[in-house]
């Protein structure tokens, strides 16, 4: 089932899909908990979906919304995806040591210093690995880890890609997106590129991610104006992106000697906006494959939720409740409800005001809490992507009624980044 928006499936669906990962995971021999599973068959419709999204561009896969190398590893192999966008320098060898891929772009400054020197006095990591720097004091650590015309390292420059609304930024600035480079100026960006080059390094590529337009939900039930309201400043903060990428990128051409190799650029949110502008080279996605409940509400995509959790019934205090067990996986940034895990199958639960998502224990109140028995399982989906996958060792992946292959998370290979 593809439903035309997550949040509006049915609650005849959301019992079916119960029904059906519950037969999926019941001949497990050991059914953990939380038992997490990745639907096979939604997350393939993702991925059509996003390479249908990206028109051509290449789509560069996110493992922090994945964390499973043998979900990487199958996204991959599919027409129209082409390497992988690391939140570590750890992850990022690893990732080329292990095979998983030849191509990965850093995304993140990293101040590792015993990475960088790993990487620095590896020949095939240097080659496969594009570290983004936006500081001349990344350059000074490259430089301590022996980088150098000798030893080369790939480099692409970070930029900022807030909106900044030119009449408002004249008398005070206005930062519309995320904290995250400091340089938006082309003269600052061209004098840090200069300086790289001067330093024997490759300034191969830039990166402007628009994280106010890739990642804010535009098409909010009971928020109709709210909505609006970010639909504009989505439409505004892109007119103004593509007069600067090609500003920033005939400017590098010259620091250079001839056009960027890379340009990375784009979210799950808004990939057909990214990839339409001829600067950007390739797009990145990684939530756009699992679907968290956080991505919901977008007009850009048909979400189709592919990741979930499951936790048992451990008590039923009263009439209309029911506890489980755990569940309290609640994600990373602006604290407020929608953080929260969100039951989803069987239909009919809801969190308590009072007691939220818990470490140990989480009560569920609602029309659907009589109908479960001690031992019942509770489907959940996580707010964000790939965070559920530090919450478990193993992950079974199901196509309809049968776990396909269990996998193991980054955390179930001993790996903390």
């Amino acid at each position: 089932m593809a439903p035309a928006d997550a949040a509006r499936t049915t609650d005849g669906a959301r019992t079916r899909l119960a029904r059906r990962l519950d037969r999926a995971v019941d001949g497990l021999d050991d059914p953990r908990s939380p038992l997490v599973v990745v639907d096979l068959d939604a997350l393939e419709a993702n991925a059509d979906d996003l390479v249908r999204r990206a028109a051509g561009t290449p789509v560069r896969v996110a493992s922090k919304s994945v964390r499973v190398p043998a979900l990487l590893t199958r996204v991959l192999a599919r027409p129209g995806f082409a390497g992988v966008m690391a939140y570590t320098l750890r992850e990022a060898l690893w990732l080329v040591r292990e095979d998983v891929t030849d191509d990965v772009l850093l995304a993140y400054p990293t101040v590792d210093r015993v990475a960088l020197t790993r990487l620095v006095a590896d020949d095939r990591a240097r080659a496969a690995v594009t570290l983004v720097v936006d500081d001349v004091a990344h350059l000074d650590l490259l430089a301590a880890a022996g980088a150098g015309r000798e030893r080369p390292v790939r480099v692409a420059l970070d930029v900022d890609a807030a909106y900044h609304p030119p009449r408002l930024d004249r008398v005070h600035p206005v930062h519309l997106g995320p904290r995250r480079s400091p340089l938006r100026e082309v003269a600052d960006v061209v004098a840090l590129a200069r300086e790289a080059v001067g330093r024997g390094l490759v300034v191969v590529g830039a990166m402007t991610y628009e994280g106010q337009v890739a990642g804010l939900p535009d098409d909010v039930p009971g928020a109709r104006l709210r909505s609006a309201v970010v639909r504009r400043v989505k439409w505004v903060s892109l007119a103004q992106l593509a007069t600067r990428r090609a500003a920033l990128a005939e400017a590098l051409r010259e620091v250079v000697g001839g056009p960027l190799e890379l340009w990375n650029a784009g979210g799950s949110g808004d990939v057909a906006e990214a990839a339409a502008d001829p600067v950007v080279t390739e797009v990145a996605a990684g939530s756009g494959l699992l679907v968290p409940a956080l991505f919901d509400h977008y007009r850009s995509f048909d979400p189709r939720p592919a990741a979930f959790f499951a936790v048992p019934v451990v008590r039923r205090p009263a009439a209309g409740t029911v506890t489980v067990a755990g569940g309290g996986f609640v994600a990373s940034g602006a604290t407020g409800r929608d953080r929260a895990p969100l039951p989803w199958a069987p239909p009919g639960l809801a969190l308590t005001a009072t007691e939220g998502a818990g470490e140990v224990q989480t009560p569920l109140t609602g029309p659907g809490a009589d109908a479960l028995r001690i031992g019942d399982r509770v489907w959940f989906r996580h707010a964000k992507s790939g965070e559920l996958m530090e919450h478990t060792d193993l992950v079974h992946l199901v196509r309809g009624e049968v776990v396909e292959d269990s996998a193991p998370s980054y955390r179930g290979l001993g790996l903390a980044w």
